[in-house]
């Protein structure tokens, strides 16, 4: 049965669990889920901040908390689908929750829970989210779209 909560947000990751990413006891290894996560916080940061936004600016993402539950084993072969969504926007940072679940039925296998500040490269510290970026955040908050630029 498919978690409804999870299942809200925005597709940010979608892939096949394969066989060189399980380990001897023949499920996904813990070390790939850091990996699975890391990629969709990618995909979903890119709706707060396109890339084009951050680098000419001297800006980056810094991840400062991240939580990782395990809800049930990934057997090689599984289709998989990540759905994220905003959990709190902060002024130098967002919270958001991913799920990860089994693209053909909706089984939920996993969550993450992540805090990554908006982080000046050259100050080598958190810089403030511009009005933009709190604009399509406050879009991915009320569920009224993906927050992307138009």
């Amino acid at each position: 049965m498919a978690d409804k909560l999870t299942l809200a947000g925005i597709e940010t990751y979608r892939g096949v669990a394969y066989p060189w990413l399980c380990d001897g006891m023949g499920h996904v290894n813990v070390q790939f889920y850091g990996t699975l996560y890391d990629g969709a916080s990618w995909h979903f940061l890119s709706k707060v901040a396109p890339a084009a936004e951050l680098g000419p600016n001297g800006l980056g993402w810094a991840d400062v908390r991240q939580l990782i539950e395990y809800k049930r084993e990934v057997q090689s072969g599984t289709l998989l689908v990540v759905r994220t969504r905003l959990v709190r926007l902060g002024t130098k940072s967002v919270e958001y929750a991913h799920g990860l679940h089994d693209a053909e039925d909706g089984v939920l296998y996993s969550t993450n829970a992540t805090v990554t500040v908006l982080f000046d490269l050259e100050a080598r510290r958190a810089a403030p989210l511009t009005e933009a970026m709190r604009a399509r955040c406050t879009k991915l908050l009320a569920g009224t779209g993906d927050g992307a630029a138009p």
